[in-house]
């Protein structure tokens, strides 16, 4: 900003959470009351507000107001937004990232200061130090004002300076005067922060400059004098130079302008030559605007420069002045006659800055100009800062330190932290160089604190002394190490590796790891961390030398306190770390260069001279080219530096043309930086190549210089005027690294230039690596017992392969496991870099040993943990994935699964066996039988050494397989280039249409070989050509040469992607995804997306389609990797002109695709995917019996042995553990015993959220064995038994998204609103009480699986849009007579097809739902009075979009979920004035199938784009032609024939002539005499039955002290054998007699799918008890479960047995019958069949009632709620609630509802009465009643809260009402009606009588009282209908599935008769 004209940029943060909802009015208030004081209108300040709580919400952004009155309007209107908990710390980072950024308005890099004003009232739930750390170095100052509630400490750690953090105990006004009046407040940031300024004088001290220096400083005394010098003012530096600079005091040395003009007056001329200006700046750069030298530039302050100089610099001014200006450092050069007027202006901030005298006696003459100048210095709190350099001698370094803080070490814990202290001191952190992090671990790792937490040396330390041990075991060194690469050794947590600041872990460590460390230690060592171990006696010396750099850095004491003597060993090895480099010189040794070639040599000798050779030092390597290039010696060829410089002066010339610098840099890149020729590249070296050339390449160079670049190798190029410039910018790292001289003889002159740009090296540990050559390389060694004698034969071949493989150089990996039982990696692909290593290992091996012999987990167990990333292969980048087995016996487990899973990840395996291996076996296992070799025993494994050999060498010229679901075609690929043609990419289509062209012409563009289409997007997508369109190469250029810019925004990339998806990539656009050809789209895009991606990126991934995005720095670099194939396929350029740099790159990508085919999807009938979930935490442990018995007896009901079923079970706590997978085991036998061996797995915490996220990447994966893609229904079983520590939201979506039904069982300590919110519905969420009930639910579950294979009713859903927009009015009355022609042919009366109309012309306006009217009478009759609605324009776009998200939904009566056909048909009579394409491709996906008929005044081929297909686009000449095409339009129902066929042959409707009768007979001691007459009473009663499977079905029971079957409802089909059967019982004896358990036995082992019993299909059940005592036990219990299940039971005894005990038993008390004895059972035979002809059927019925009470408590009904409370009572009196058959609960209801009690709260009528009459009037408005009803259907009518609709039982709703609602009633109570609940309003004379009939289930059942009053005469009249509803048959209770047979085609038996026309096969297609 300039002085005067200052301005800032405010944002105030407030916390909006719910504790701060009564002193939100005062917030705000305080907020008017501060931008009242700002100077908005004339563009000074700009203002912003954000809202938090658990989520930041930005009220208004920086720049989205330029006027006060209009911040101060919407200020005064800001909500309060409530919501916990209270994140500050991420709100910090979303302002950091979101607001205090240029596009949101923010003027930070102008210079103007930016503050924050935080109002805070409470402690945040998360971390604040990283975000405001964060917010500090961006330069914001931050004023926090807390409440008592507040954390005032974290309130100090977040503002600029403790000062800052100000409390307002009693108001906010108090603190206002203290924030706007300093002594820091808001007014004094701009006051202070630019009356403050750190100035250095930069003095020429030079031998010229003698004469002049006393005119020098009576200048500096006189600038000094204006200052205002203080140590919060003004702050003063001089410095002196020539050939050094020389600091006479620092910038913090003094605090009074007395001190500093004192000392200006003692300085004395120190002379010297030469005239180095470039080292000074740099000197003053690195050591005097720093920290610690008092620079204030991290603050804000401005820094300023004045150099007096009197002569011409000798070295290069260039790179240090433009350093110097990146840093914001403000500098003006003053000279005289002798200096160089163009290099001071270069020096200078901007040229005009530069001053000029004739000698300095004149400088007074400068005073008043340098005055003007200084006023304009751009303050910039935090200049834009390039890339972090490593500066050679003093980089900075990232040091964490991980402590072992195990029970073990707690005695030395105090000695670590001493340690850690005294390293500390060492490090410079106070001026940014080093960063520290403490990272303490046991079981897991516990970070103390981040590398960015604290900015001081101070903080650190009084963090570290204040450590307190951890404690815990077991010791997880691997995990925690695993923990610092993901969370600790990254830019978020502070660390700078990705600018090239080294990485180093200190580790101290005390005993042995629990867990492996190799994996995690390398991946460490990947990332390019320098890693210390140190350990004590009770640590593992070879593991810490695994986990160290190499083993010289593991280091060792015998304990803890002997720390202090390794300190200086680290110390030194610290040192030493940062400052190696490998450097190759490559030098033109061309016949041009002859002359040169001398300088060229001397100036290399020159640079080595400067460097510190050595192996563990500096590298060097020298290189000559010409046509070909030639090594003269390698990085590991010489250790001194006397042999490298003699070898240097022995280099001759050698001649030769042309010149191939491309070849020769690419030479260099394969054979020179590798770690055989001595790089270090892979351990974090930085990696050099100084390229001197003297001409132009004869070859190309962009590759190869690009790859350099890729591998992270520097590069600087110098040339002469004979070089190409522009060739050398390529080649070099960065354009201005290339350097230039006139000839070589003038190198010396850029000496200098080249030690400035190397000192900028950025070390890269690991760059990207482009596709590698090489082989990964899997033995897996057969190690049971049967080949203990044969394991050294094993271990001496694979030592031979070894030898054989080129590890060194990073081609080949290695990775050894043994195998039995179990698997045991020996080491991993990455474990070990050098052969060497890996030989050592293989040497030391020794034999497992175990049984039996497990090859297919052992192949699973490779794929799921071996061929991985993080286990070191590199399949993804196309390396080869190769596995040798070595096997000597047949496999125990099946080996099919998981040696298909392996062929379709792409490994070629080679399998090798002995006499004892089943050969056809390893010929399964074998990528080709072929590959599958034979020896008699291991001794004879070098016979097939070479055979093997040749085989392994074949492989690396494969094509990478990847899924090959349908043949590959590599020769030919459908290609989609996606172009952004928004507004923003204005400049740069013309790059962009180029880098098209030149893709294009290097394809083989032809009808069968490569196709291609080009789309252009902004807000629409837009197809210049489809892939069928041409079909040469000379068309497809011509037409990209002829793009046109289109222009529009927004930038709409999710709605392209859909489209490319929906229109493009179809068969009938030329795609030939279908026949496996590989599609492939590029996506070039300049801006971040309006619109979201996720979901159709998502669904071109599923489809097969390969995504690689391309961005610019506009881009938003996340969108692009998640729309892309693979993150890593993302590319970026600085702007579009920059495309040709990722061009190569683009090559080696797309050379990478793995072609996936994704098959059409067949209808699957009668399998299932099921995976069960176990909680397995520490919380389940008792219950986890329980839950095993339950996956038992569930896995016994399932299809398994047929291949119907696949069973997995995982069990998880922190982490997920797959038990067994889908593709496991094959027959239900092995499930069963995996399942009964389950153990318990423990831990915690509970995350449920990451365990579904597993199951959907890992479980529900081909791979895997899942079936999904196959159309297979997927089902997810949860068992859970605690509320989940992470969030369950995304996965649970994410699961049901990939269509995943998942029902959620939990117990009490379970949330069950997370349950609801995890399953598929809320509804299927179910619950016990603890594990061991789960049988309870078994039948509950069963019925739900069953319900995931139902495809849904018949019938369909017809939507009619009219276009009623101006156009069309007198056309109107033929649209509607058309649409009542077409209704007319509908089934609408039996709720086969249900019906809507929707008019339309700007807006659509629904006319009817479709669950408005239920009969075609109603339909019609609305029809026939529909009136024109008009208007324009006419946005047939939107009105689609309308349906979509309106009407066809579930809650307007939409029937999709359930799989009923979805049709709309549009009339449409013009031309839309908005774009159709997204909304019609959304109504595609959404499965909707539009037919559009359209007049001569549509647009033809917009209808089109509408419709389903073209053909479905019907025309006619005007609206008076419809009758035209109403047969043509009939096909509609060919569209749902197919879904016709296929549930008539899938369903049955409850059949009411089939029932399922079960006889329980007493077999008792005490029935010994009686039997034979109940024998025969069986018998007689089966002969009046008409037996059979799909008809009656009989079982019986015998029971004395236990029950036993003798037959299940599916034993016997036909009368004849249950008669048999019968026939044949013998009594059984036993004592005493438990009736109660034995009823409990008939309905948890009987009543059950598995036995036979059809209950869940509607048939009727019922149960014939004959009994002849009295119970032992307690029936009430059984009895009651029986008829919740809605068991229809009827109790037969003798005089010995107790007739209250069958009236409990029996379904209804009179249904309770009686005989003397057994002998007279004949004479109740009549009575029984009576008895049995009044069952009522229900598909699950239950008796009684659930009555829910909704009481209209707002502030009209206060005076009648005590009638309301009496009528409330009188209805509970006539309930059944004792005896548990009715339910009641009661809810209150204005503005919103609140529950008085559920249905589940009372057991007894005295309870409910007894609160009922307690009831207290609620108050308040408006009155919602549709959020009431909404709110009943969500939380009240749900099995959680007691009801028992889905177990049949009736579900009343009584609304009592006293006015009209103020908002909508029409979508819950037609929701609720969905439900099944029946309603009955009745309201007052206040209340609108049809929004009452609306709620009700039936007009009927509203009912009018004049007041409350008047309650008790509608009585009579609610008892009547509210009986009635018993006797109704309950909605809700959907057809149940049955089986399918098939037909000898394979089709199931029905579709095989469907006979479906054309288009029915295209829509099944």
């Amino acid at each position: 900003i300039k002085v005067g004209a200052p301005g800032r940029d405010v944002v105030f943060l407030l916390d909006g959470s719910d504790g701060t909802r009564t002193g939100f009015p005062a917030m705000r208030d305080f907020v008017e009351r501060v931008v009242q004081t700002l100077s908005v209108d004339d563009n000074k300040d700009r203002v912003s507000v954000v809202q938090y709580s658990r989520d930041p919400a930005v009220q208004f952004y920086l720049n989205t107001y330029p006027t006060k009155s209009q911040i101060l309007d919407t200020v005064r209107g800001l909500r309060h937004k409530g919501g916990r908990p209270l994140n500050t710390g991420a709100a910090l980072q979303y302002l950091r990232d979101n607001v205090f950024t240029a596009s949101a308005g923010s003027r930070r890099l102008d210079g103007v200061p930016q503050l924050l004003i935080l109002l805070n009232g409470g402690r945040s739930f998360d971390s604040v130090d990283a975000p405001a750390s964060a917010l500090k170095q961006l330069g914001v100052s931050t004023f926090a004002i807390g409440t008592r509630g507040s954390d005032s400490r974290e309130l100090q750690r977040i503002s600029q300076d403790p000062s800052r953090a100000l409390e307002h105990q009693l108001h906010l006004v108090c603190c206002q005067a203290r924030l706007m009046a300093g002594p820091r407040g808001l007014h004094d940031v701009v006051l202070t922060d630019t009356a403050k300024r750190d100035i250095v004088f930069l003095l020429d001290g030079s031998d010229g400059s003698r004469n002049g220096f006393p005119a020098m400083r009576e200048f500096v005394e006189r600038e000094v004098e204006k200052l205002n010098v203080g140590d919060n003012k003004d702050r003063v530096s001089v410095v002196q130079y020539s050939r050094d600079a020389e600091v006479h005091f620092y910038l913090n040395t003094y605090n009074t302008k007395e001190d500093v003009v004192d000392s200006i007056r003692g300085l004395r001329h120190r002379g010297g030559r030469p005239l180095n200006t470039g080292a000074a700046l740099q000197y003053v750069r690195d050591n005097v605007f720093t920290n610690s030298s008092g620079s204030r530039r991290t603050q804000g302050v401005p820094q300023m420069l004045i150099l007096l100089t009197g002569g011409r610099s000798s070295d290069n001014v260039d790179s240090p002045a433009s350093a110097l200006k990146q840093q914001g450092i403000f500098v003006t050069g003053i000279g005289t006659r002798g200096s160089d007027s163009g290099e001071l202006q270069k020096i200078s901030y901007e040229p005009e800055y530069a001053l000029s005298v004739s000698d300095f006696n004149d400088l007074p003459s400068v005073q008043e100009q340098l005055s003007t100048v200084l006023s304009k210095v751009v303050v910039r709190a935090t200049p834009l800062t390039p890339t972090v350099t490593v500066v050679r001698g003093a980089p900075g370094r990232d040091v964490v330190f991980l402590l072992d803080g195990s029970d073990g070490t707690r005695t030395g814990f105090p000695a670590m932290r001493d340690f850690v202290e005294r390293v500390v001191q060492t490090l410079s952190v106070d001026d940014n160089k080093d960063r520290v992090s403490v990272v303490q671990y046991s079981r897991d790792p516990a970070v103390q604190f981040y590398l960015n937490t604290y900015p001081t040396k101070s903080q650190i330390l009084d963090t570290v002394r204040g450590l307190r041990h951890k404690g815990g075991r077991p010791l997880n060194t691997g995990a925690a190490l695993q923990y610092l690469r993901d969370n600790v050794f990254t830019a978020s947590a502070g660390s700078r590796r990705l600018d090239g600041v080294p990485q180093l872990l200190i580790l101290l460590n005390g005993g042995r790891s629990f867990d492996s460390v190799d994996a995690p230690a390398s991946a460490l060592k990947q990332l390019g961390v320098s890693t210390f171990a140190i350990g004590t006696r009770g640590s593992d010396s070879r593991e810490l030398q695994r986990i160290s750099q190499d083993p010289s850095r593991a280091l060792a004491v015998s304990d803890f306190t002997d720390l202090p003597d390794v300190q200086q060993q680290l110390v030194a090895h610290l040192r030493t770390d940062t400052a190696k480099r490998d450097i190759v010189f490559l030098l033109d040794g061309s016949d041009g260069s002859r002359n040169g070639f001398p300088a060229m040599r001397e100036f290399v000798e020159r640079e080595v001279e400067k460097l510190n050779v050595g192996d563990n030092k500096d590298r060097v390597s020298v290189v000559q080219y010409s046509r070909d290039a030639e090594v003269h010696f390698y990085l590991n060829t010489y250790n001194t530096k006397e042999d490298v410089v003699d070898s240097i002066r022995g280099l001759r010339h050698r001649g030769g043309r042309p010149l191939n610098t491309g070849a020769a840099l690419q030479y260099v890149r394969d054979n020179v930086f590798t770690n055989s020729s001595g790089s270090r590249r892979t351990q974090g070296v930085p990696q050099m190549l100084i390229l001197l050339t003297g001409g132009r390449s004869s070859d190309n160079v962009d590759s190869p210089a690009s790859a350099l670049k890729q591998q992270g190798i520097f590069v600087t190029g110098i040339g002469t005027r004979g070089s190409d410039s522009g060739e050398l910018q390529k080649i070099s790292y960065e354009p201005e690294y290339a350097l230039s001289v006139s000839d070589f003889n003038d190198l010396p002159s850029v000496q200098e230039q080249l030690s400035t740009v190397l000192s900028k090296v950025v070390v890269r540990a690991t760059p990207l690596t482009p596709t590698v050559t090489g082989r990964d390389v899997v033995f897996l060694l057969d190690g049971s017992d049967g080949t203990r004698t044969g394991f050294p034969a094993m271990r001496d071949f694979v030592e031979r392969v070894v030898q054989t493989l080129s590890v060194d150089d990073n081609k080949d990996r290695v990775s050894v496991v043994q195998y039995s039982r179990d698997p045991a990696v020996q080491f991993y692909l990455n474990t070990y870099p050098t052969k060497s290593q890996i030989l050592d290992t293989v040497r030391g091996l020794r034999h497992k040993g175990g049984r039996p012999l497990n090859t297919g987990a052992a192949l699973q167990y490779l794929r799921d943990n071996v061929f991985t990333a993080s286990a070191g292969s590199r399949r993804l980048d196309g390396v080869p994935q190769l596995l040798i087995l070595l096997n000597g016996g047949r496999s125990f487990d099946s080996v099919d699964a998981p040696a298909s899973a392996l062929k379709q990840l792409g490994v070629s395996t080679f399998a090798i066996g002995t006499r004892g291996s089943d050969s056809r076996e390893l010929q399964r296992i074998s990528q080709d039988p072929s590959r599958a070799l034979a020896v008699s025993d291991f001794t004879d494994l070098p016979d097939v050494q070479q055979q093997l050999q040749t085989l392994v060498e074949s492989v690396a010229t494969d094509v990478l397989p990847g899924a090959p679901t349908a043949p590959a075609d590599t020769a030919k690929r459908d290609i989609v280039f996606l172009l952004d043609g928004s507004d923003g990419s204005r400049n740069g289509f013309p790059a962009m249409r180029e880098f098209v062209e030149r893709e294009v012409e290097k394809l083989n563009v032809g009808d069968n070989k490569d196709r291609v289409s080009v789309v252009q997007y902004s807000r629409d997508a837009e197809v210049h050509f489809y892939l069928n369109t041409y079909n040469t190469k000379e068309d497809v250029v011509d037409s990209i040469r002829g793009l046109r810019h289109r222009g529009g925004r927004p930038l709409n990339t999710g709605a392209a992607l859909q489209y490319v998806r929906d229109n493009v990539f179809t068969n009938s656009s030329g795609s030939r995804r279908t026949q496996g050809v590989p599609q492939m789209l590029i996506l070039l895009t300049g801006g971040r997306s309006s619109d979201n991606v996720d979901s159709p990126a998502s669904a071109l991934k599923q489809q097969g389609i390969f995504v690689t995005g391309i961005g610019t720095r506009g881009s938003d670099s996340g969108e692009l990797q998640k729309i892309s194939y693979e993150p890593e396929y993302a590319l970026s350029v600085s702007d579009f002109n920059d495309l040709p740099s990722v061009q190569e790159q683009l090559s080696t990508v797309l050379s990478k695709v793995v072609v996936r085919a994704t098959p059409l999807t067949p209808t699957v009938t009668g399998k299932k995917d099921v995976v069960f979930l176990l909680d397995g935490s520490d919380g389940t442990r008792t219950g986890f019996p329980a839950m095993r018995d339950f996956v038992e007896r569930v896995v016994q009901t399932l299809s398994v042995d047929d291949n119907k079923d696949r069973v997995s079970v995982v069990q998880y706590s922190r982490d997920p553990a797959v038990q067994f997978y889908l593709n496991t085991y094959p027959t239900k036998s092995q499930i069963l015993d995996t399942v009964r061996g389950l153990r318990h797995k423990g831990g915690r915490p509970l995350n449920t959220g990451a365990a579904l996220q597993y199951l959907r990447d890992n479980v529900f994966t081909a791979s895997a064995g899942s079936r999904r893609l196959d159309g297979v229904p997927q089902l997810l079983i949860l068992l859970n038994g605690g509320r989940s520590f992470d969030s369950v939201d995304a996965p649970a979506s994410a699961l049901k998204q990939q269509g995943i039904f998942v029902t959620g069982i939990g117990t009490r300590g379970s949330d069950s609103g997370e349950l609801q919110k995890i399953s598929y519905e809320p509804e299927y969420a179910l619950s016990v009480s603890d594990f061991n009930d789960l049988p309870s639910v078994q039948e509950q579950l069963l019925a739900f699986s069953q319900a995931t294979l139902r495809p849904g009713a018949p019938g369909r859903d017809v939507v009619f849009l009219l276009d009623g927009s101006d156009g069309t009015r007198t056309g109107f009355p033929a649209m509607r007579d058309f649409v009542e022609r077409v209704v007319q042919t509908l089934s609408v009366d039996d709720n086969k097809d249900r019906v809507s109309v929707v008019q339309y012309s700007r807006d659509p306006a629904v006319q009817f739902y479709l669950n408005t009217y239920p009969t075609k009478s109603q339909i019609l009759d609305t029809v026939r009075g529909l009136r024109h609605k008009g208007g324009r324009p006419l946005n047939t776009g939107a009105a689609l979009q309308y349906l979509r998200d309106n009407v066809f939904t579930a809650s307007a009566g939409s029937r999709r979920l359930d799989g009923v056909p979805q049709l709309l048909i549009l009339l449409n009579g013009g031309r839309s004035f908005d774009s159709v394409d997204a909304p019609a491709s959304a109504l595609k996906q959404l499965g909707v199938s539009t037919f559009a008929i359209g007049t001569r005044g549509s647009d033809s081929r917009e209808l089109q784009r509408i419709s389903q297909d073209p053909s479905r686009a019907l025309a006619v000449s005007d609206f008076t032609d419809l009758p035209d095409v109403q047969q043509q339009l009939q096909t509609l129902r060919a569209v749902s024939k197919y879904f016709h066929c296929f549930q008539s042959s899938l369903f049955h409707s409850a059949d009411t002539a089939k029932r399922d009768i079960v006889f329980l007979l007493d077999g008792s001691d005490g029935s010994r005499n009686g039997f034979p007459a109940m024998r025969e009473f069986v018998e007689r009663e089966v002969e009046k039955l008409n037996v059979g499977d799909n008809k009656d079905r009989v079982s019986v029971v015998q029971y004395s002290r236990d029950a036993e079957v003798h037959f299940y409802l599916n034993t016997y089909n036909t009368k004849e054998d249950v008669v048999d059967s019968i026939r044949g019982l013998r009594h059984r004896g036993g004592r005493p007699l438990n009736t109660g358990a034995a009823l409990q036995y008939v309905r948890d082992n009987v009543f059950t799918n598995s036995s036979g019993s059809r209950r869940t299909q509607g048939v009727p059940q019922m149960l014939i008890l004959l009994t002849g005592g009295r119970s032992s036990d307690n029936v009430d219990s059984p009895a009651s479960a029986l008829k919740q299940q809605g068991i229809f039971v009827t109790g037969i005894g003798t005089r010995g047995s107790d007739s209250g005990e069958l009236q409990k038993i029996s379904y209804e008390p009179e249904y309770a019958l009686s005989v003397s004895d057994f002998n007279d059972l004949p004479s109740v035979q009549e009575q029984l069949s009576t008895v049995l002809s009044k069952v009522v059927v229900r598909a699950t019925g239950a008796p009684g009632r659930d009555v829910v009470f909704l009481l209209d408590g707002s502030d009209g009904t206060r005076t009648g709620f005590p009638a309301m409370r009496d009528f409330v009572e009188r209805v509970v009196q006539t309930l059944s609630v004792d005896d548990n058959k009715d339910r009641v609960s009661v809810v209150q209801y204005s503005r919103d509802p609140a529950v008085q009690f559920y249905l589940n709260t009372y057991p007894t009528k005295s309870q409910i009465l007894d609160t009922v009459r307690g009831l207290r009037h609620k108050g308040g408005r408006p009155l919602n009643t549709g959020a009431a009803l909404q709110y009943l259907r969500d939380n009240v009518f749900t099995a959680s809260a007691g009801s028992r609709r889905l177990d049949g039982v009736p579900q009343l709703l009584i609304l009592l009402n006293g006015g009209r609602s103020f908002d909508s009633v029409d979508a819950p109570a037609s929701a609720l009606k969905q439900l099944g609940v029946s309603t009955f309003a009745i309201g007052t004379r206040g209340s609108d009588s049809r929004e009452l009939q609306r709620i009700s289930q039936d007009p009927s059942r509203a009912l009018a009282v004049s007041d409350f009053t008047d309650l008790p005469d509608v009585q009579q009249q609610l008892q009547t209908l509210v009986e009635s509803v018993a006797t109704d048959v309950l909605p809700g209770a959907p057809t149940a599935p049955g089986m399918l047979s098939s037909t000898a085609d394979g089709r199931p038996e029905g579709l095989a008769r469907c006979s479906l026309e054309r288009s029915c096969e295209d829509e099944s297609e």
